[in-house]
C-alpha cells in the first residue's frame, strides 16, 4: 500500500492540488466520521452514526492527545445521521439513516420532517443530501449501514426502491412533495451538483462508478450515463462527491480521494492514512475536509468549490 500523498495519473492534477500538499488531521477519535459540511459562519459539522452524534469543530481548537483537535457535540440524538448540508437560509438538513427520514433543523432548534416516505413506501436509510439553488433537495436512499442494499431489508419492511429522491420546494404549508427521480444506481451513495447546477452526479457503491444526470427545468432528472469508473480493484465503496467551480469531480472512495476532470478522465488520487467516506469544501468553499475512518482530514486545493448554499 502506498503511503499518504498525492499520486497523479495526469499532471493536470497538480493544477488542482499541490503535489506536496500537506495532509492535516483536523479531528481524531471518532466512531465513524461521515457527512461533513462547513458552515458559512466558520465551523465544521460532521456525523458519527455509530455514536448517534453530530459533531462540531472549529479551526484552531486545542490539539487532542493523539493528533487532530477536539470536536464538540452539536447533537447527541442525531437519528443515525450520515449526510449533512445547509440550505440557503443556513438551516441544517440531515439524512437520519436510523430514523429513515430527512429532516431540517430550524433556527429555533426545532426539527421539521421533510421526507419520511414516497408514494406510501418508507425509505431504507437516507444517506447523502445536496441542496439546489432552486430550493430542491436531492438525497440518496438504499445504502444501509454496513453496506447492505435496500433489497436486503427485513421482509416485513415496506420500503421503496434504492433511488435518488427529490424534495420539491413549495410555498404551501405542510410537508413538501417527494419524487423518486432516478433508480439507475444499485446502491446510490454520494451526490454533487455541477457548478451551473444543471447536472447531478451520483456515486454507485455497488457498481463503483459515478453517474451523471442532466437536471430539467422542473427539477426532474434525465436518464443518466456513466461519467467515470473507479480505477481500483481494492476494497471500499464509492462514497461522497464534490465538484469545483471548473467542473472537476472529487470522489471519496476506495484508497483515497480520487479526482476526475469534466470529461470523466481520471487525474489521480490523494491517499490518506484512513479510508475516506465523504468530503466537503472548507471556509470560503476552499480546501477539502475529508471524513475518513475515525478522523477528519484537511487538504488545500487550488480551485474553489461549487457553492450550493
Amino acid at each position: 500500500m502506498k503511503p499518504p500523498g498525492v499520486y497523479a495519473e495526469q499532471t493536470d492534477l497538480f493544477d488542482l492540488i499541490d503535489r506536496h500538499v500537506q495532509i492535516e488531521k483536523a479531528v481524531s477519535d471518532c466512531g465513524s466520521a461521515n457527512g461533513p459540511v462547513f458552515s458559512r459562519i466558520g465551523y465544521l459539522l460532521f456525523s458519527d452514526a455509530p455514536r448517534g452524534q453530530i459533531l462540531q469543530w472549529r479551526p484552531g481548537g486545542a490539539v487532542a492527545e493523539f493528533g487532530g483537535t477536539a470536536a464538540a457535540v452539536f447533537s447527541d440524538d442525531s437519528g443515525g445521521a450520515t449526510g449533512l448540508t445547509f440550505d440557503h437560509q443556513g438551516r441544517l438538513l440531515v439524512c437520519e439513516s436510523g430514523r429513515r427520514r430527512v429532516t431540517r433543523r430550524e433556527k429555533d432548534g426545532s426539527q421539521t420532517v421533510l421526507a419520511d416516505q414516497c408514494q406510501g413506501l418508507a425509505f431504507t436509510a437516507p444517506h447523502d443530501v445536496v441542496y439546489s439553488i432552486d430550493g430542491s433537495v436531492y438525497f440518496s436512499d438504499g445504502l444501509l449501514p454496513g453496506g447492505r442494499a435496500s433489497g436486503e431489508a427485513a421482509a416485513e419492511e415496506q420500503t421503496g426502491p434504492a433511488a435518488v429522491y427529490r424534495i420539491v420546494r413549495s410555498q404551501i404549508p405542510g410537508k413538501p412533495a417527494v419524487d423518486c427521480v432516478s433508480t439507475e444506481c444499485i446502491r446510490p451513495a454520494g451526490l454533487a451538483l455541477s457548478p451551473k447546477q444543471d447536472l447531478l452526479y451520483v456515486s454507485d457503491a455497488e457498481r463503483r462508478n459515478i453517474r451523471v444526470h442532466a437536471i430539467a427545468d422542473d427539477g426532474s432528472l434525465a436518464t443518466g450515463r456513466v461519467f467515470a469508473e473507479i480505477p481500483s480493484d481494492g476494497p471500499g465503496a464509492a462514497g461522497g462527491l464534490k465538484t469545483d467551480e471548473a467542473g472537476n469531480v472529487y470522489l471519496a472512495g476506495p484508497g483515497g480521494v480520487r479526482v476526475f476532470n469534466t470529461s470523466g478522465e481520471y487525474l489521480g488520487i490523494v491517499i490518506l492514512p484512513e479510508e475516506p467516506t465523504n468530503c466537503c469544501w472548507g471556509a470560503g468553499f476552499s480546501g477539502l475536509y475529508i471524513t475518513a475512518g475515525t478522523s477528519v482530514y484537511h487538504i488545500g486545493t487550488k480551485k474553489p468549490g461549487t457553492r450550493t448554499f
